[in-house]
């Protein structure tokens, strides 16, 4: 039978429990992760990578930033201003490919897959808005500039055909835009549930719509990239099970990352998943070794491939 270096991959991944190899010897050096806003999954994730880096790879001394998210990352990597960075898989692909919004392709690789992303779009409970038709002419924070929401924000009202007026605006800005009446909808992509997203609907009751209805015509002009994913009854309180639209969340690895350095981050993901779920989340949506290295169009770094394959011994 012909084994593929997928199915290689994947085989290694599925015995590491018992596995050990040498940490990272090579020379001390920053390790600096782009990651996302206050109040959301990406900054928790990425500073709990920090955390066991500097537990487990004492020579990459990691820290994680807040950001914008997903765009902004791709910029922080282009430029040397971060080593790592979490993207949402349609912009990752966008960006490698130099597809809208991207004039031309950046050159970057993946560490691995690390978590399915939700989108979320939210609205006030008692606001009356129940589907995506409902706000045609409305304000919507379509999120952050930056943001890999807003990326997936605009692509979905343009399939559906719909016209909004769009305000870019951080997580922060549109909890309280919402709060005021000021928009009628806000956007978020990020694990289920969102901190900030739970505490708004403890004094502001929210509701989520469902988006599943529009997967198809955004995989007809983005391909497989999207999935359906459902949010669980009760992530957040009061609202009911419902299906929404789902992306991989990337690691990506600035192109000036070495080998050593990506094969020690690689390791500590595919060892240590268990680390690396932020206390707040529910189901199956973190970090899960069978589907570490389905990083779709992007390249696995030659770094993570190698620390995957030695995993298998």
């Amino acid at each position: 039978m012909t084994v593929t270096r997928r199915t290689a991959l994947l085989a290694g991944l599925a015995t590491l429990a018992g596995c050990s190899t040498a940490g990272y010897q090579g020379p001390e050096r920053e390790v600096v992760i782009a990651a996302g806003e206050s109040g959301g999954f990406y900054l928790a994730f990425a500073e709990l990578l920090a955390q066991q880096l500097n537990r487990v790879e004492p020579r990459l001394r990691a820290t994680a930033v807040a950001t914008e998210a997903s765009v902004e990352n791709l910029r922080r990597l282009r430029d040397g201003r971060a080593d790592l960075g979490l993207v949402l898989g349609d912009v990752a692909e966008s960006a490698f490919a130099g597809a809208d919004p991207f004039s031309v392709p950046m050159s970057f690789s993946a560490i691995g897959r690390v978590y399915e992303n939700y989108h979320q779009l939210v609205v006030r409970a008692d606001g009356g808005v129940r589907s995506l038709s409902d706000l045609a002419g409305r304000p919507v924070a379509m999120g952050a500039n930056g943001s890999g929401v807003a990326v997936f924000s605009t692509r979905l009202f343009a399939r559906a055909e719909i016209s909004v007026h769009a305000k870019n605006l951080l997580l922060g800005e549109a909890i309280n835009a919402l709060v005021a009446h000021e928009v009628d909808a806000l956007f978020w992509s990020g694990g289920i549930p969102t901190p900030a997203l739970t505490e708004l609907n403890r004094t502001t009751p929210i509701t989520l719509l469902p988006l599943d209805a529009h997967l198809p015509a955004l995989r007809a002009g983005y391909g497989p990239v999207y999935d359906q994913v459902h949010v669980p009854a009760q992530a957040y309180q009061g609202v009911g099970e419902l299906r929404t639209i789902g992306v991989a969340n990337l690691l990506l690895a600035a192109p000036s990352l070495p080998d050593d350095a990506a094969a020690a981050v690689a390791r500590v993901l595919a060892g240590h998943a268990a680390d690396l779920v932020p206390a707040p989340a529910v189901g199956t949506q973190f970090l899960d070794v069978r589907t570490l290295i389905g990083t779709g169009k992007v390249p696995l770094h030659p770094g993570a491939a190698s620390a995957y394959r030695a995993l298998h011994g």
